[in-house]
């Protein structure tokens, strides 16, 4: 355990940190690619370009700090580390890297304010909660090993069926290469893309698994990204699959992670909320599916925000849902759409995902809720459900991007 004078210093620069954490966060990136660039294959290089890794970071960091004489309120940030670093296969040889530039980092962007004392209860802090997180990924690891058909490391899959979905979104079907037994997921979660570049470093990135579990595949449905600013990054795992990924082609996944998910061993007689905004319809997809195999009884709202007809993924398979659960109730709303994208039997309507719409289609507040999309849509439907008072443990939410976002 951390000593009580490591507590008191390290809580103490949260308002420093608070201050100073993405001066801190791009001077820890910009020195770790630069010293160790042997890691930076493990980052997404959009997310660096728009700031999200930076500002992800330094929330985590001001969080711990905060937080650190209660480390029992992280528990929910630990698991989502622990699982995106299990994606990546971070290891513990990983550990020593990033705590040698961060510390360093620490002590040269807050200069005089980084005493020896300072930086000593932060480098016992930082390994502290290193072996946290070292422990869990392990366990993450050796799970995903056991399970009948399960893996570790990356492995090659064939592209069985490529699908478009929309003028965006391309589905693909993937199967083991070895012919091997898929192992089971949970819905919600994601597996993890490894692409060799023209410079032949290699990148990765996650995908929400888009169909129920127990299939003789795993789809996943992705976004073509373009580029954040130019000259910036160009969405190169998107646009590779998009463009150079055909059936027959193979691709490495690593296996499923993911924090969220709807788990299907509850039962519970309130109604499950989907909500969904642009391609954040992929982890929801997968929930739906399951969701009305495994309680085919249960009052099901399925929401999907999208800009307009052009864009909006697996319309018609939702259609065909609705009509064969009669508990299923589905809306589109769309927030630019076609002058004909308003008028289908009052599934569509325009505007955005809010609090009127999402009441006039649930039986009352009380409903467990799973809600996945852009930032501004995330933020919209949190504060709604914090708002009417929904109990966390009946709020679910995948949000890219730093999560103190949610509450400002």
């Amino acid at each position: 355990m951390l000593s009580d004078r490591t507590v008191a210093l390290v809580k103490s620069t949260a308002p420093l940190l608070e201050e100073h954490g993405e001066e801190l966060t791009r001077h820890f990136y910009n020195r770790m690619f630069r010293n160790n660039p042997e890691v930076q294959p493990l980052f997404n290089p959009a997310n660096q370009v728009a700031g999200n890794q930076q500002r992800a970071l330094a929330a985590a960091i001001t969080g711990y700090a905060a937080n650190i004489d209660n480390l029992e309120v992280l528990g929910g940030a630990v698991e989502l580390i622990a699982q995106k670093h299990a994606s990546l296969l971070i290891e513990p040889e990983h550990y020593p890297i990033v705590g040698q530039n961060l510390l360093a980092s620490i002590r040269e962007v807050l200069g005089e304010s980084a005493t020896e004392e300072v930086l000593s209860a932060w480098g016992e802090a930082y390994g502290f909660l290193a072996e946290i997180l070292i422990g869990r990924e392990r366990q993450i690891y050796q799970d995903n090993a056991r399970k009948p058909g399960g893996w570790s490391g990356f492995k090659p899959f064939k592209v069985v069926r490529k699908q478009p979905e929309s003028s965006n979104i391309t589905s693909f079907y993937l199967s083991p290469s070895d012919g091997a037994p898929l192992p089971e997921f949970k819905p919600g979660q994601y597996v993890t893309v490894r692409a060799t570049r023209p410079d032949g470093l290699t990148t990765m990135r996650n995908y929400s698994l888009s169909d129920r579990p127990g299939q003789e595949y795993f789809r996943i449905s992705v976004k073509r990204e373009s580029s954040l600013r130019p000259g910036g990054p160009d969405g190169f795992v998107s646009k590779f699959l998009h463009d150079e990924v055909e059936v027959g082609a193979q691709v490495e996944l690593g296996p499923p992670c993911g924090e969220f998910f709807l788990d299907i061993s509850e039962k519970h007689a309130r109604p499950l909320v989907l909500l969904a905004a642009g391609v954040g319809i992929t982890p929801i997809m997968s929930m739906l599916l399951t969701a009305l195999e495994a309680m085919p009884d249960r009052e099901i709202v399925f929401v999907h925000g999208i800009l307009n007809e052009k864009v909006h993924a697996f319309r018609a398979t939702v259609e065909e849902l609705r009509a064969k659960h009669p508990a299923l109730k589905v809306h589109f709303r769309y927030s630019d759409p076609a002058p004909s994208g308003v008028s289908r039997e009052g599934l569509v309507s325009t505007g955005l995902i809010d609090a009127t719409l999402i009441e006039s289609l649930v039986s009352g507040r009380d409903a467990d809720y799973y809600f996945c999309g852009p930032q501004p849509f995330m933020v919209g439907i949190y504060h709604e459900l914090l708002r009417w008072g929904i109990p966390p443990n009946q709020v679910h939410f995948e949000f890219f991007g730093p999560r103190q976002a949610l509450v400002h």
